[in-house]
């Protein structure tokens, strides 16, 4: 409007100045004045259009500031997204494990000569696939899928083996609700360091699941020279996360002289969820457990021991016990190869039938093919005695199992 306003002032004074010198000697020219008007209304539509471009520019303008603000407003929350995906992604780790042998196994009955379960074949024992994300620096999640199949008996089996919430208020505190590694098996293992090849001594013989269903506090105490492991849980292991009328409790301490050296106790008390509204418990399940172990880069050496009372007893009337040791070690003999052996000797049911017992042992070298990925040669041998009655009269029998071949170990 300003715009237009000069404009037409000095278009006035251009025709007034011009009317003036003609006027002057010639006074009023019709012909003249119809030429000024011309001329005015000329000058009046550059003047308009003049204004109708400013106008327009001044829409423009707008519009543009109007998308420029719309377009940093997404680019905001494009960018909020992104950052939210982010943190998400950095905040969830994916992890896996795999157990897989392939062997050949001679198996002897000693009253009807070689079993079924002889023969070559692969075996993946276990694979663990992963999940954690945390919430906080205190709160965090977990689930750990397993996977198995056994050629011996051809079954494929895939289940949950962890899934917990957990609260770490700090080393000393550490919650896990659901279901999670039980104090004793998965501490034994990490000291071991060949559990792909074979279960420690209590796992292997079913007296202790590495994992349950409950509560599970535990931590370090006194600068990690003193940890500590308390279970509440449902009895039964990872597998069957039923009812029971009670719970049952385990528990650990391990005191650490120095670097790599531990010297743990345990020890675990419960029906094994097998008493029920319905059905009650005639015995307690009890299981006192001891371990000294060294473990380092170059070399472990160890020795398991446990107690049991009445533990495949908890319905029966009558009581037994059972108790055995394992003694293990391996030492590295060039970079990433070790040689290793293990002996388990082991006295079932020291009352009820005095000729079951179990012997084990094997011996391999492994190698560390990449990082995440090992394999070992490795040699077996287990006799497995215990008291029958058929198809003779009352005798020992005697199970003797040989397997040799190769096992691996692949982790991410």
């Amino acid at each position: 409007m300003r715009c237009r306003l000069i404009a037409v002032a000095i278009a006035a004074g251009l025709g007034l100045a011009s009317f003036s010198s003609i006027a002057a000697p010639q006074a009023t020219n019709s012909g003249d004045v119809a030429l000024l008007r011309a001329q005015l209304a000329d000058l009046q539509a550059k003047v308009d259009a003049l204004e109708q471009r400013t106008d327009a520019q001044s829409d423009i303008n707008v519009s543009t500031g109007q998308a420029v603000e719309k377009a940093t407003n997404l680019t905001s929350a494009s960018d909020k997204k992104l950052a939210a995906l982010e943190k998400a992604v950095n905040n969830t780790k994916l992890s896996g494990k795999m157990y897989f042998d392939f062997t050949n196994i001679d198996q002897k009955n000693s009253d009807t000569g070689k079993t079924d379960a002889s023969g070559i074949g692969l075996d993946v024992k276990r694979f663990y696939l992963g999940v954690d994300h945390k919430f906080s620096d205190i709160w965090s999640a977990s689930l750990t899928t397993d996977f198995n199949y056994a050629s011996s008996d051809g079954q494929t089996s895939v289940f949950v083996k962890k899934a917990y919430a957990q609260g770490k208020f700090s080393d000393a505190a550490v919650l896990r609700i659901g279901s999670t590694d039980m104090p004793w098996i998965p501490f034994a293992e990490k000291f071991y360091g060949f559990r792909y090849v074979e279960n420690t001594l209590t796992d292997r013989l079913k007296y202790g699941n590495s994992a349950d269903w409950g509560l599970h506090m535990g931590g370090d105490l006194a600068g990690k020279t003193v940890s500590y492991a308390v279970s509440v849980v449902n009895g039964r292991g990872y597998k069957n996360p039923g009812r029971s009328k009670g719970v049952d409790v385990e528990a650990r301490v391990g005191f650490v002289p120095f670097d790599n050296m531990v010297v743990a106790v345990g020890g675990y008390s419960g029906h094994r969820g097998q008493e029920t509204e319905n059905i009650n418990a005639t015995n307690t399940a009890s299981r006192g457990d001891l371990m000294v172990a060294y473990a380092s880069d170059a070399f472990r050496v160890g020795a398991e021991y446990f107690t049991a009372k009445n533990w495949n007893n908890v319905l029966n009337p009558i009581s037994d016990k059972a108790d055995g040791y394992s003694l293990w070690a391996s030492v590295a003999v060039a970079d990433g190869v070790n040689l290793f052996a293990r002996y388990d000797n082991a006295k079932l049911s020291k009352d009820l039938d005095k000729g079951n017992k179990d012997v084990y042992y094997n011996a391999g070298v492994e190698f560390q093919v990449t990082k995440g990925f090992k394999l070992a040669g490795v040699w077996k041998h287990e006799n497995a005695k215990k008291t029958v009655t058929a198809p003779v009269p009352l005798h020992v029998q005697s199970v003797k199992t040989n397997e040799i071949g190769v096992f691996g170990e692949l982790s991410f």
